[in-house]
């Protein structure tokens, strides 16, 4: 069953679209091999040279996500921490200082990278960036059902919603505690 939400609104979809290149609940991830991540980054309009990426430029899209995920999630486990420390790392060499354009709007600019894989990195992170401190980014959450972690834009009025999809992950959860009622009970 596909997922049947909405995209993320403006710059906000680019970090979930990334994020979900992974399917984890369907055993499917777009970035397992340098082959299948260039098509996938060619299908979805990335400013990367696809043709030219490597494992190790393959690993780096990989750790990056994941770590984009788990500063999604929140909470102050290590793994979020851990996440949070590779963002940063990342971000002091793939952005530059903010800067205001002619009417006023701030940026956070992505240094002239070296290599493509950067260059999406950095925007990535611009992306992530701007979008926090905007305070744009908190409705963008990860599924709460462990096997699944997609990436969803929580319209809900009460901003409250922790499954990708009622119909799938919540009513996994939901079957899973009556199962445990009944057989505890």
């Amino acid at each position: 069953m596909p997922y049947s939400r909405p995209a993320a609104p403006g710059a906000l979809e680019r970090i979930e679209t990334f994020c979900n290149s992974a399917r984890f609940l369907y055993s499917e991830d777009a970035f397992t091999d340098p082959g299948t991540a260039s098509a996938w980054l060619r299908d979805h309009g990335w400013p990367v040279d696809a043709d030219g990426l490597d494992e190790a430029a393959l690993g780096e899209l990989v750790r990056v996500r994941e770590a984009i995920r788990h500063h999604l999630e929140g909470g102050a486990d290590s793994d979020t921490r851990s996440a949070r420390r590779l963002l940063t790392t990342r971000a002091r060499t793939a952005l530059l200082p903010p800067r205001w354009d002619s009417g006023g709007e701030a940026h956070i600019p992505a240094a002239d990278a070296v290599t493509p894989t950067a260059a999406l990195i950095g925007a990535l992170l611009a992306t992530l960036a701007t979008e926090e401190l905007a305070g744009r980014r908190s409705r963008l959450k990860v599924c709460a059902s462990p096997e699944c972690r997609w990436v969803f834009y929580d319209r809900s009025p009460g901003d409250n919603s922790v499954w990708c999809a009622m119909d799938i992950c919540g009513a996994r959860h939901k079957m899973r505690a009556y199962r445990g009622r009944r057989s505890s009970g």
